[in-house]
């Protein structure tokens, strides 16, 4: 059997930070299920906060994040393949599989084993461990992390990639900050128009998310172990490690 240990939760709600400090103590590496993070060059927008893979002096190693051009289209079947390349790597060398993100669809094409083309998938035990944060916590920290954002630079990131030859539709495509700001660039919404719809738009996509795992459970019949976010990091990974180690018994 093959088993993975699953974070999911809305944007915003510290993640990639909990998945990293389990890695650190389950001797552990992190796959991304982001379907923008695979590409390169689009990193204050989708919050890949690299950062945040270094813990305790450790460098946690993670996969599937820059692995694609920005501009290009790269879809949950690719994503597929390069998840298994990434997890047969993680299991030969004796580490922890811990697949860390908010697109449900690429988490549940994994763990359901979605078929393309009639190419067989392998059946995965997964263990899956939701962050769960109320809704007023998560409306404030999605307002804070944008203007953050937005004062480390994403508007220069996003006019990099147009300047690079990133068409300004293939942008607008790829949703949320980069078709916001975008707009701004050409010149169709002011700066504050932006920010604003910007931000109604973040708001609208985490609740997305949350409809989508909720769906998981109530529809799809998977269980999502849900953690609230304001219990101490300490405790949640503790609970977490109970919980894998049943789940591999």
């Amino acid at each position: 059997m093959n088993h993975l240990l699953t974070i999911l939760g809305p944007t915003a709600c510290g993640k990639t930070t909990f998945a990293a400090h389990l890695a650190y103590e389950m001797d552990g590496e992190i796959i991304s299920a982001d379907s923008r993070q695979v590409y390169r060059g689009m990193d204050i927008g989708t919050g890949k906060d690299l950062a945040d893979y270094h813990v305790a002096g450790k460098d946690i190693p993670y996969h599937l994040i820059d692995i694609a051009e920005a501009g290009t289209r790269y879809n949950v079947y690719e994503w597929q393949r390069d998840f298994l390349d990434a997890y047969e790597g993680i299991m030969q060398r004796g580490k922890t599989p811990i697949l860390c993100g908010g697109t449900g669809m690429y988490i549940e094409s994994v763990i359901k084993g979605y078929e393309f083309d009639g190419r067989r998938f392998p059946e995965f035990n997964s263990l899956i461990v939701g962050l769960d944060i109320s809704r007023d916590l998560r409306r404030e920290k999605i307002s804070r992390r944008l203007r953050t954002r937005l004062d480390e630079g994403m508007i220069d990131e996003v006019k990099g990639l147009l300047d690079r030859g990133v068409s300004a539709t293939q942008l607008i495509k790829y949703g949320l900050e980069y078709k916001f700001v975008t707009l701004y660039l050409l010149g169709d919404l002011t700066y504050d128009e932006m920010v604003s719809l910007l931000e109604i738009a973040i708001h609208q996509f985490a609740k997305r998310q949350m409809t989508w795992f909720r769906g998981m459970e109530e529809r799809r019949g998977f269980r999502i172990h849900w953690l609230s976010v304001e219990m101490p990091m300490e405790e949640r990974i503790e609970k977490v490690k109970e919980l894998w180690q049943k789940q591999i018994a």
